[in-house]
């Protein structure tokens, strides 16, 4: 009888360990997407199927209007939050920061990845630079495609979206809704430039970064081809000095975009495997 005992005893506290386990995760989204890009591309379905609980949407005010909880520490969660996708990536990375500090005061104790698309990588890692003397709950950074070392996209945008000269006034009348919402995006194309001095991405890629595990996933059939918006070596984190050797890499041969096998592999990651 007491061996039965103490085995059931261990079983429970097997079961305690597990439980405070439990992990956040926030899926951050990229450049004029928005928090229910990872609902419409399959990605929540896929991470849903292997456990992960879509817990809310964080939108202006921290609101979670999605799902009621189960208990605190019994289930891995996901949260997806809506950022200001054409605002500067400081702006961005302020208003990620104040969600995770919602966060953690909702879920105190539990470790939180962060997961962010294309631009949306670059904004978690900005918050992560811009509050590292409090970056403890946070233990891993996940990056899908993001342009960190930038894209000569941006600069191609800015480029089309000059009203000045004799073209200016048709590109204005006859460009439709992008090319406005480009134009209205001149501050964080800048921001997603490549490194020059003076900036955003010259300045991130030169700061400290907490000590926490980066994984990179890289677009394209093969590594340094990257995709039809940034290339490759720009997707890998060990190509910022200061993540030089400590980004695992996983190079996958798909578009830009974000497809259902992320969360395949998402969920894969997230377990250790």
């Amino acid at each position: 009888m007491r061996r039965i005992v103490s085995i059931l005893a261990v079983l429970c506290l097997g079961l305690l360990t597990r439980n405070v386990s439990a992990e956040i995760v926030v899926l951050i989204h990229g450049y004029l997407g928005d928090a229910r890009s990872w609902e419409r591309s399959g990605v929540n379905t896929a991470l849903a199927e292997r456990g992960w609980l879509r817990a809310g949407i964080i939108e202006a005010g921290f609101q979670y209007p999605m799902l009621p909880l189960p208990p605190a520490l019994s289930t891995n969660k996901v949260y997806s939050i809506e950022l200001p996708s054409t605002a500067p990536l400081a702006i961005q990375a302020d208003f990620l920061s104040d969600a995770l500090r919602a966060l953690e005061a909702r879920h105190n104790g539990e470790n939180i990845s962060l997961v962010g698309h294309s631009a949306g990588g670059v904004v978690a890692r900005m918050a992560l630079v811009r509050n590292i003397a409090r970056s403890g709950k946070i233990h891993r950074l996940i990056t899908i495609a993001s342009p960190h070392l930038g894209t000569e996209r941006a600069l191609e945008a800015l480029d089309a979206t000059q009203s000045g000269g004799p073209f200016g006034l048709v590109k204005d009348l006859f460009g439709g809704g992008t090319y406005h919402a480009v134009k209205q995006s001149w501050p964080v194309l800048q921001d997603l430039a490549p490194p020059q001095p003076g900036n955003a991405l010259y300045w991130l890629n030169r700061q400290n970064h907490p000590n926490i595990q980066y994984v990179s996933i890289v677009r394209g059939s093969a590594y340094g081809l990257g995709d039809e918006l940034v290339p490759g070596f720009s997707q890998d984190m060990n190509n910022v000095p200061y993540l030089k050797g400590k980004s695992r890499i996983y190079v996958v041969p798909a578009e830009h975009r974000l497809v259902p096998p992320d969360g395949a592999m998402l969920a894969s990651i997230l377990s250790g495997r």
